[in-house]
């Protein structure tokens, strides 16, 4: 049985850099119901600093028009909806985090696209209207919401270029041309504006070595570099609903991390902020393992020690209102989102909402846990029980040893594993309905809540000495604090006259 000792005197590294951004679906999406409703109760519960979608230049959100005056056609900026999802945003404590992209279908230079929606992935037809677009655009966001705030908004240029399904036959020299004439756009509205990229999805890294090298040589502005981090290995099988994959180990992302933080080291800029643009076990919005308790389990190490690699790492996506590969066909579809449709928390949603109940100070940390003391001395810890292998019996038993001023502790716990806040355990067990009654949301929605836990405990000379099991992928969140007993203020307290007690 593995035991730890905590000492209250460690102040271990431990940067809070997972809450500062998050994924979403295309912007477009901000515009229906559901998905603020999701937003709202996301910024209450774990409250993200930034957030970041794909599809601003999309036709859903027509910022970019071409109107005939007098016989020619003329570029016509209309913000009036992405004013309105900008403004939804900022209204829930976030900011956004600006992916410039894809192309307006009007301004493109070719017809490939991407996804059930149709994100044009192709370079401007004409460089000058895509300058114009740019200056208009940002140009409008500083008179709207003022410069003071936007120079809090990083600008990242396009997403994935080195993927041919993202830039038309991933063409390098054609990005960099892209992101020299946006970024030099930028910084003539105002010198401090920030903007990056170059938004790549892993495996070739020497994307961001050439990138770099290219804007030293060019003097093109770059004030951050952002990538996308995924640990799923090639699909074992692909049906009309569900792509299934096998998961890396948790440390490849890490070494990945890694591995880029030194390639950004060994160039020109070897202190620019790194920020991962998007990250989560799979890649595809349809892989079943999203809504497993698996999923939260196997992110547990990558929440408590990517922070201290990356400027930021956003969680690709908060709501499973997204429609990349088309509409949602079934509340549990295996999107990437922390929350299913219907506003159905996912085991995930919760290891994010934990670990946003940590204190300021870390005391320990390792492969499967992190201890941390708030101000007023109360001890949080978050642990995590990763499990690969199938079948029951995986139980893990840990020994902590923690000191405390008092006699008696409080302890209150929460806790998520194949038992517990599994609603998709749930809707199997129902039939896995596509289109669930009223009643049948009612009923997941009420299986979506951690088991909670109370308990009040014996110290030993100051020193609490406790045994924490955990289920398989079981991931759990412990308070202990010092008990300020004050029974001994009630006259004639006697719980022995009540009945059965």
């Amino acid at each position: 049985m593995e035991k730890i000792i905590v000492s209250r005197e460690n102040d271990i590294p431990f940067n809070k850099h997972w809450k500062k951004c998050i994924g979403t679906g295309r912007l477009g999406l901000a515009l229906q119901k559901e998905y603020v409703d999701h937003l709202e109760r996301l910024q209450q519960d774990i409250a993200f600093d930034y957030i970041r979608g794909h599809g601003l230049f999309h036709e859903d959100i027509g910022i970019y028009k071409e109107i005939d005056v007098d016989g020619t056609l003329t570029p016509f900026y209309n913000f009036t909806y992405i004013d309105r999802i900008f403004d939804t945003f900022l209204q829930n404590n976030l900011r956004p985090f600006v992916e410039l992209g894809f192309m307006p279908k009007k301004l493109a230079s070719g017809t490939q696209t991407i996804f059930y929606w149709e994100g044009n992935v192709t370079p401007p037809a004409d460089e000058k209207k895509w300058e114009e677009l740019i200056y208009h655009t940002v140009a409008h966001f500083v008179e709207r919401y003022g410069i003071e705030e936007v120079l809090q908004w990083p600008f990242e240029v396009w997403n994935e270029p080195n993927l041919t399904n993202f830039w038309e036959n991933a063409d390098k020299q054609a990005y960099f041309q892209l992101y020299k004439i946006t970024a030099k756009t930028i910084k003539s509205i105002h010198p401090d504006l920030n903007v990056g990229g170059p938004a790549i999805c892993g495996g070739t890294d020497e994307w961001i070595t050439d990138f770099l090298h290219f804007c030293h040589k060019e003097q093109v502005p770059v004030d951050f570099i952002s990538r996308h981090a995924y640990t799923s290995m090639p699909p074992k099988k692909k049906t009309p609903d569900y792509y299934y994959q096998d998961l890396a180990d948790p440390n490849d992302m890490l070494t990945q991390l890694t591995s880029v933080k030194k390639l950004i080291h060994d160039t020109p800029y070897p202190e620019l902020p790194f920020h991962i643009t998007e990250y989560n076990t799979s890649y595809s919005p349809t892989n079943p393992i999203h809504d497993t308790n698996y999923n939260a389990a196997y992110l547990g190490k990558i929440l408590s020690h990517a922070g201290d690699i990356v400027s930021s790492f956003s969680y690709w996506t908060f709501s499973d209102v997204f429609e990349e590969f088309d509409i949602p066909r079934a509340p549990f579809h295996g999107g990437f989102g922390l929350m299913a449709l219907h506003a159905i928390r996912k085991p995930t949603y919760h290891l994010f909402s934990f670990f946003n109940k940590l204190g300021d100070t870390c005391l320990y940390k390792d492969d499967t846990m992190i201890v941390t003391k708030h101000r007023d001395n109360t001890i949080s810890i978050v642990a995590w029980n990763l499990i690969h292998d199938k079948g029951d019996n995986h139980d893990k038993t840990i020994t902590l040893s923690i000191p405390f001023s008092s006699d008696d502790v409080f302890l209150y716990r929460e806790m998520t594993n194949e038992h517990h806040a599994n609603p998709w355990r749930v809707w199997q067990q129902m039939g896995r309905p596509r289109f669930p009654s009223k009643d049948q949301i009612t009923l997941l929605k009420s299986c979506d809540a951690p088991f909670i836990q109370t308990d009040r405990l014996r110290t030993e000379n100051k020193l609490l000495t406790y045994q924490l099991t955990m289920a398989k992928n079981e991931v759990t969140l412990l308070h202990f604090s010092d008990i300020i007993d004050e029974t001994h203020t009630y006259i004639g307290l006697d719980d022995s006259l009540l009945t059965s007690y």
